[in-house]
């Protein structure tokens, strides 16, 4: 991992939960090919802190993958299982400054007090937005001794008093073909979002801003279905002090039926394409890119 600046570091960052389809390959050209364009760097992260889900073959065939379609990277890949310590710390930061509280909720818990009033609720880009506070330190206590599951939360009501002003005046840049535009973030949306558990000490939104940082990514560049994930990612930059990048959010490709493509649906997949006989070039030439 280089430590001198550069002015355009992207990453593509795929979870090993399944074969990478068409989708994936047109996120990681686009990535790709926007670093080439900014002489600038490249980086492959794994995201692989669901340790039920995550599937070494599954990581073997991204490498595989991405090596047929031309793209280089630099090395060592970071591997997000490998630095559970780092989040750990990042959470611990977190607790410091007061901004979690352990919330011993079951979902279905939550989405009977949500149905209970649903007139506070809104919905957010993972479901409904849920506030809550922590417990009675005593009662807390007791459901640690028993050895209750929890999930940290992160609170809203606390990041807005620990920003101050500042919280108001959170904003992400969002680049698009017809330049960039300052974007007022909400991280209020996701509600209290879960920020690590018990058992991972993590999530994907605290993992993925701490090596964001960590690894000097100047643009992150990801399909539109991550877009909302700005707002709440641009909050903890400002909590941990970490510098901002510009983001770029792409269309997500879908199939004949306009649905989009998916893991789980068993869309069409690079290695079956491979396999199929398929060429390279024409699987990047259907993406829309030149093989240059």
């Amino acid at each position: 991992m280089r430590n001198e600046p550069c002015k355009f570091t992207t990453r593509f960052a795929p979870s090993p939960t399944g074969l990478l389809h068409l989708g994936h390959a047109y996120s990681a050209l686009l990535a790709h090919r926007a670093a080439q364009d900014a002489n600038g760097r490249f980086l492959l992260r794994i995201e692989d802190i669901d340790q039920t889900r995550c599937k070494p073959e599954f990581e073997n065939a991204i490498y595989e993958d991405l090596s047929w379609l031309g793209l280089n990277w630099e090395t060592p890949v970071r591997r997000q299982s490998e630095h559970f310590h780092d989040y750990m710390s990042a959470l611990d930061i977190l607790r410091k400054k007061n901004l979690v509280y352990r919330c011993f909720k079951t979902r279905k818990e939550i989405v009977d007090e949500i149905a209970r009033a649903p007139h506070l609720t809104a919905q957010g880009p993972e479901g409904p937005a849920y506030f809550g506070a922590p417990l009675p330190a005593d009662e807390e206590r007791s459901l640690l001794d028993e050895g209750a599951p929890y999930a940290w939360r992160l609170s809203i009501s606390a990041a807005k008093d620990f920003l101050g002003d500042a919280y108001e005046d959170l904003c992400f840049i969002e680049e698009t073909p017809d330049g960039e535009r300052a974007i007022k973030a909400d991280p209020s949306l996701f509600g209290d979002v879960v920020i690590a558990r018990k058992d991972s000490g993590t999530s994907y939104h605290l993992a993925s801003v701490h090596d964001d940082a960590l690894q000097g990514v100047t643009h992150v560049i990801r399909g539109e279905d991550l877009y909302h994930a700005a707002h709440l990612h641009r909050l903890l930059q400002a909590i941990f002090d970490y510098p901002a990048p510009t983001y770029r959010h792409h269309r997500l490709l879908t199939d004949a039926s306009g649905r989009r493509l998916a893991k789980r649906d068993k869309a069409a997949t690079l290695k079956a394409l491979r396999e199929s006989g398929a060429e390279a070039r024409d699987v990047i030439a259907r993406l829309g890119f030149s093989d240059a």
